[in-house]
């Protein structure tokens, strides 16, 4: 049976700020459909895929590189930035996917990786040769210290040194991620040159946007300091696991440089004619949404930025998430923010927050009501927990290298349920799929999901609605935030109408006084909690309570 909710064919518009308050569904190609049974997901795969897509309402889907790679970081080191990948299919494909997706009226962003390449890029292959080829500058290269080890104290990601020594130019290269994945040289004006042709290769095929991998990491400091040691107490674990060092160090000299914002406003520059939208992944323990506040200030830099703060280990309580809302409030009082609460990175939020299924109806419902735009990771409209993986059949070289302490990012990426008694899980009829199909999963697969009313898929349908029926909460104003007891409060408001919304984010039941003035209820159909006789909201576990009156 092949799975697939009917969507109408709409008109496809590209207005100049279609990417604000949008929802945007991001896509991990290897996993998403198998159309060619090799086990492995495929641009074709997501085609055949588009129309359940769009009967979730989202606004765009951002897919996962797709680009020629060797994928040693499964596609996040790029040797062609103008090609996809034979697993993936071809461009021709790609052409398919884009034509497919806007008769639907869905978006397309696209993951650009533009801070480092594959080590197998033409580019780095001709720069490592000699120091005086075409693009002998196009990478980090960097001579030893006096005793031969690295020129200053720098740490990947990935663990270990940041620097990998390279016999050929007896010179060390930077990698902020693999050793396999040199840092490009944005010092370089040819660097940035050939980065925004890049960018308009993919414009002029249409795409609508991108998403840009680690945005903050593109350019260096030009004179390598070595980055100063970070107090214990300040130690947190957004960036990389908690066991690994790079946490140790207050990264400033690395990445998050002033430089980056000229290449940025050149990349805006190039977007612009397109009504292109681009949302940068910031990855900073310390100064993250500072930077958000930064790269988004103004007309000139990119629309929104990736935030990690809902991304956190601990179930977000009403006092965190007015904190965190205060201080993009502050850091960013003009900027915007792409909120997630899952990825292709970290441990999916079903099981990070051990969440029940009315805790996860709750939280999908307050993602709709907040201020910014939405990003939901394939499967979590399906209620998927992580999948648990044997050492053995782990793929991501970052999980073996820090194995058991940190299991990698495998349990997240594991192959989308679409039946539960096809063959596995009707992502591909291979023998063997790149990562097994998690049993867990079946009984939430789509064509299960779709029979069952209370189904967790219904609901993201139904919030989604709910956000693109009300103006006010895709670009409106978010005020009057504040925490009553186990509640979080607070108003979204534009010049037609105003929603006062409220979260019981507890499985106990909480009480609040019905606000003053000519309010309704609405959002029923989201389990939205009604004034009652005696003035108050009873609100039971993990029930929000939105009310709306309209501006005359």
């Amino acid at each position: 049976m092949n799975v697939i909710s009917s969507s109408p064919m709409k008109p496809f518009t590209r207005e100049k700020d279609w990417w604000r308050g949008a929802v945007i569904y991001q896509i991990y190609p290897r996993s998403y459909q198998d159309s060619n049974g090799d086990g492995i997901g495929d641009l074709l795969g997501i085609v055949q895929r588009l129309p359940y897509i769009a009967s979730l309402g989202v606004d765009a889907i951002w897919i996962s590189p797709f680009f020629t790679s060797p994928m040693k970081d499964f596609g996040y080191d790029v040797s062609d930035y103008c090609d996809v990948d034979p697993m993936f299919g071809h461009l021709s494909d790609f052409d398919a996917l884009i034509d497919t997706a806007h008769q639907y009226g869905v978006k397309v962003l696209i993951d650009l990786v533009l801070s480092h390449t594959s080590d197998q890029h033409p580019w780095f292959k001709e720069s490592r040769s000699s120091h005086d080829n075409d693009k002998a500058n196009w990478y980090v290269w960097a001579d030893a210290k006096p005793d031969g080890t690295p020129p200053n104290n720098w740490l990947s990601i990935f663990g270990g040194s940041a620097w990998q020594w390279d016999a050929g130019r007896m010179q060390y290269f930077l990698h902020n991620f693999l050793t396999s994945q040199p840092d490009l040289n944005f010092h370089e004006p040819q660097v940035q040159a050939a980065l925004l042709d890049v960018a308009e290769f993919w414009l002029q095929r249409g795409v609508d946007g991108f998403r840009l991998d680690t945005i903050n990491f593109y350019t260096h400091d030009a004179e390598l300091r070595d980055n100063p040691p970070l107090a214990p107490e300040r130690r947190t674990a957004k960036t990389a696991p908690a066991v690994n060092p790079y946490n140790w160090q207050e990264h400033i000299y690395d990445k998050s440089r002033p430089e980056n914002l000229v290449f940025l406003r050149k990349l805006r520059a190039v977007m612009e004619p397109h009504n292109a939208a681009a949302v940068g992944e910031v990855g900073d323990e310390q100064r993250g949404l500072e930077i958000l506040g930064e790269y988004t200030k103004g007309n000139d830099l990119m629309h929104m930025c990736y935030a990690f703060e809902l991304l956190s280990g601990d179930t977000p309580s009403p006092e965190y998430i007015k904190e965190v809302m205060d201080n993009v409030a502050e850091a960013a009082p003009d900027g915007w923010a792409c909120w997630a609460y899952s990825n292709h990175d970290v441990v999916r939020h079903m099981t990070r927050w051990n969440l029940s299924p009315a805790g996860a109806r709750a939280f999908t419902t307050l993602m709709m009501c907040l201020r910014g735009s939405a990003c939901i990771y394939q499967g979590e409209e399906l209620g998927l927990p992580e999948a648990e993986l044997a050492f053995e059949d782990l793929q991501d070289p970052y999980g073996i290298q820090f194995w058991p302490d940190f299991k990698g990012r495998d349990g997240c990426r594991t192959p989308m349920v679409w039946e539960r008694s096809n063959h596995h899980g009707g992502f591909s009829n291979s023998g063997q799929t790149w990562l097994p199909v998690s049993a867990d999963h079946l009984p939430l697969a789509v064509a299960q999901s779709e029979e069952e009313p209370g189904a967790l898929l219904h609901h993201y349908r139904r919030a989604i609605a709910f956000r693109h029926a009300h103006q006010a909460l895709k670009t409106g104003e978010m005020v009057d935030m504040r925490v009553e007891d186990t509640c979080l409060i607070f108003t979204r408001k534009n010049d037609e109408e105003e929603l006062f919304c409220a979260f019981n984010l507890s499985d106990q039941p909480a009480t609040l006084e019905t606000p003053k003035g000519d309010w309704y209820q609405v959002g029923s159909e989201l389990n939205s909690a009604s004034p009652m006789e005696d003035g108050k909201l009873h609100l039971g576990p993990w029930q929000p309570a939105i009310m709306l009156r309209e501006n005359i």
